[in-house]
């Protein structure tokens, strides 16, 4: 695995540093003006549209991408879109509801009228703003706090935002070097995530090894049904958003969102019921969570079944699930087709061995504070340090 950045890189990234501190020097040793964005840069308005409309129009050829909250969007033909309003310059997109953050575009885009856009006559000043607005998006998340289960900022937020307006030279000297060192840093965490992959596979062969009881003797194989409880969850009173305790687990292979309260105990299994993409994915919550309409929730209901050595037996499994699934419209797995699925029940004493081993393996893959996961976010750190650097200007007093 390569070391990130190698010490090429950091050379580089040396050079390109004090070529920014040399030009600042000289161009504007007595500091910068901060300015609020609205007196800098054009705001641009979106298109009326409802999400019901968004999924009618929705065409994967379309020449159109349109933004909706969080992250969802879609591409649509212009002709398709109604009262449209769209953006045809390079523009950063505020997502201002849901998921606070900001997106530079440079195709044509529209996005729902309940967020807003920036833009201006030079191209290097829309994405400097970019860097400067996504350096501070904590700060916007915080704003958006406390404001009910769905967060959100107001427009006067981004409008009133004061940012640092360096000489044009400046500028593009830190977009060149912001730019280089975004891809440096995809690069760099696409190898990373490759080799986190690999780890993954590894792992899923030494665990179906210890899951495979064809040579070991005698070992029960009961129906699925007969020793664990399987239901589907319902659908949150409240809004899904990124607030909250409790992780939202529907259809899919990884949370929906969060919320403020919980409908299913920690230590289940859950499997998707219907939806594109997760059919067949085995997930596992240690701590209570809501478990949604579309997921299967799984606990034993055996004395002779650990919970978590089900949750590995089920994942060696995946294929038999597979076998169930329905692929006329949306693909689906039905419940009285999973309870019929054996599973091989050996002694506790040999479950609780296998969950001991598995687990070991499970953290060095999956845990964010150690291994490869812990070395992606290293990198992201690494990065916003120094754009953080650079985008830290010494304020010109009047």
């Amino acid at each position: 695995m390569k070391n990130c950045p190698n010490k090429k890189q950091m050379l580089s990234l040396g050079a390109m540093m004090s070529r920014i501190e040399e030009l600042i020097e000289r161009l504007c040793p007595d500091g910068v003006e901060y300015k609020p964005v609205k007196t800098v840069y054009k705001r641009l308005r979106g298109t009326p549209i409802t999400a019901g409309k968004m999924k009618e129009i929705a065409d994967s050829s379309g020449e159109i991408k349109i933004f909706a909250g969080g992250q969802t969007m879609i591409y649509a033909h212009e002709k398709d879109i109604p009262k449209a309003n769209i953006t045809r310059v390079p523009a950063v997109l505020v997502q201002s509801r849901g998921t606070i953050d900001f997106v530079y575009y440079e195709q044509s885009f529209t996005f729902k009228n309940e967020m807003w856009a920036y833009t201006s006559d030079d191209r290097t000043s829309v994405k400097f703003l970019y860097h400067v607005l996504k350096a501070n998006a904590e700060t916007f998340r915080n704003a958006a706090s406390g404001m009910g289960s769905m967060p959100q900022i107001s427009l006067k937020v981004t409008e009133e935002f004061k940012v640092p307006v360096p000489p044009m030279e400046v500028q593009e000297e830190i977009v060149r070097v912001l730019d280089s060192f975004a891809e440096l840093e995809s690069e760099l965490e696409s190898e990373l995530e490759s080799e986190l992959e690999a780890r993954k596979r590894q792992y899923a062969y030494y665990r179906d090894k210890l899951l495979d009881f064809s040579s070991r003797g005698e070992i029960a194989w009961i129906p699925l049904g007969e020793i664990v409880s399987i239901s589907t969850g319902s659908k949150p009173q409240d809004d899904i958003a990124n607030v909250g305790k409790y992780r939202f687990v529907n259809a899919g292979t990884s949370e929906s969102g969060f919320l403020c309260d919980w409908n299913t105990e920690g230590d289940t299994t859950t499997t998707p019921s219907r939806g594109q993409g997760g059919i067949g994915y085995v997930g596992y919550e240690r701590e209570p969570f809501w478990c949604g309409p579309l997921c299967y929730r799984m606990k034993s209901k055996s004395p002779s079944l650990n919970d978590r050595y089900f949750y590995y037996a089920l994942c060696s499994l995946r294929r038999s699930i597979l076998a169930y699934m329905k692929e006329g419209g949306t693909p689906a797995v039905n419940r009285s087709d999973l309870i019929r699925i054996p599973i091989p029940v050996p002694s506790l004493e040999e479950q609780e061995r296998i969950v001991v081993i598995l687990d070991k393996f499970d953290t060095l893959v999956n845990d964010i504070s150690a291994g490869l996961p812990a070395e992606i976010e290293a990198r992201r750190k690494q990065y916003a340090y120094y754009r953080d650097k650079l985008l830290s200007f010494k304020e010109k007093v009047a």
